[in-house]
């Protein structure tokens, strides 16, 4: 068995994150996924939430992931993301803001897309 996976995360826009990774953990339709080296080849519907890849230099990276798939084989992991963007990247102040905003408003879709964003930036 391989000791790493090669992860790429891709949005529907850009390249998210790419690199080697021991784990990778992801939401599905079918519930959450956890993916190491020499997995079964799998392809999946990913939900709205948070996506964890511990790195192979013992890091962790999150990302939060609006939708998409996931698909591995031959230690080769895709999670090609409808909207993805890492925790890093997520300006909380703002998110908090869009998320009281989604709930006066009644707004399902946003309240669930800041959530997410806000589990992911809390998770890093």
């Amino acid at each position: 068995m391989a000791a790493e996976l090669h992860v790429e995360l891709v949005a529907a826009d850009r390249q998210v994150w790419s690199g080697e990774a021991t784990l990778v953990v992801a939401r599905t339709t079918s519930g959450d996924i956890g993916v190491m080296p020499g997995h079964q080849p799998l392809l999946g519907v990913l939900e709205s939430g948070p996506v964890t890849i511990r790195t192979s230099d013992g890091g962790t990276v999150v990302a939060a992931v609006h939708g998409g798939f996931i698909s591995f084989a031959d230690d080769k992991l895709s999670l090609l993301a409808e909207v993805a963007e890492l925790a890093d990247e997520i300006d909380v102040q703002r998110t908090e803001q869009e998320l009281a905003r989604a709930k006066a408003e009644a707004d399902t879709d946003a309240e669930r897309r800041a959530d997410v964003r806000l589990r992911a930036a809390a998770a890093r």
